[in-house]
């Protein structure tokens, strides 16, 4: 097989390359396994993706080597790929802002992933066409266990954050973050500001500590979680980013941060190791895009 294979993807030409080249030692898991992965779920996942600006991990010597975040458009961006220039408080290289990549076609995500951009993360706002950030047209709840907690209890403390947002007439969808927690996804309207959305989940997470004590904490503090569940109400922040849906996670296997039913939940049975690309594209292949639906 040729290194460098040029290919067109939707009227866009670029060049895949190393296709037999493992990512994941463990699993044997190829580039060529991740593109076919990433362009099979595309189209579940670019309404995820388009108008936010993203933050990648990249690992181009797999996952046991080092990997590093890319936030600035590469050299050798193709022109047809949508950038963005946003500020980026305290950037290590004393820049005022930098070019973000937006992620609004099927040759953009087949692009990234050829660069082993294996992680894709968003924030919970949008750009309008011209370029300006929005404000947040999502809430975003992050569940983060402290060893030996794990999955079973953010099954647990997502549905009692599940009872308290609806008790505000919020509804939102669960998934998986890939790795050791998961995440509540909450659309709204767009009409607070990320203080006010970060302000909000702020005070429900406190709350919500002071009434499970034993079970969930609200301080980052490492020392006051062991065996509890953080809810870090930080990532509504508007320079914070989560995993975007669908996104591959690095580590020994490859897992996806993927969508649950509320029922799945509820019965706590899926480990992240269950959620296997393969898995993943079976689930969208008979129950569509689970938070789109809300379910």
């Amino acid at each position: 097989m040729p290194d460098r294979i040029p290919v067109e993807v939707d009227g866009r030409r670029l060049e895949i390359s190393n296709l037999d080249k493992v990512l994941y030692p463990r699993a044997g898991f190829t580039k060529g396994e991740v593109l076919d992965y990433y362009t099979r779920i595309a189209p579940t996942m670019l309404p995820h993706l388009r108008g936010r600006p993203l933050t990648r991990t990249r690992y181009p010597n797999g996952v046991e080597g080092a990997g590093f975040f890319e936030k600035n458009a590469p050299a050798g961006t193709p022109e047809w790929v949508r950038t963005v220039p946003l500020p980026v408080p305290g950037s290590s290289k004393g820049r005022e802002k930098i070019d973000f990549i937006l992620v609004d076609e099927l040759a953009t995500v087949v692009w990234l992933a050829n660069l082993a951009a294996l992680e894709l993360h968003t924030p919970q706002w949008r750009v309008d066409a011209e370029g300006r950030a929005l404000d947040p047209d999502q809430l975003v709840v992050d569940l983060d266990p402290g060893p030996p907690a794990g999955l079973p209890e953010c099954y647990e403390v997502a549905l009692i954050l599940r009872e308290r947002l609806a008790a505000d007439g919020l509804e939102g969808a669960a998934k998986t973050s890939g790795k050791k927690g998961m995440q509540l996804v909450v659309p709204l309207s767009g009409a607070e500001t990320a203080d006010e959305v970060s302000g909000y989940a702020k005070e429900v997470a406190e709350e919500l500590a002071r009434a499970h004590p034993k079970l969930i904490v609200a301080k980052m503090a490492k020392q006051l979680r062991p065996g509890k569940i953080f809810i870090d109400w930080s990532q509504n922040n508007a320079f914070k980013t989560t995993v975007a849906p669908y996104s591959l996670r690095a580590g020994p296997s490859p897992t996806v941060s993927a969508p649950l039913t509320w029922e799945e939940v509820e019965t706590g049975e899926l480990t992240a190791a269950d959620l296997t690309p393969a898995a993943v594209l079976e689930r969208v292949s008979t129950r569509g895009d689970l938070l789109r639906r809300g379910s």
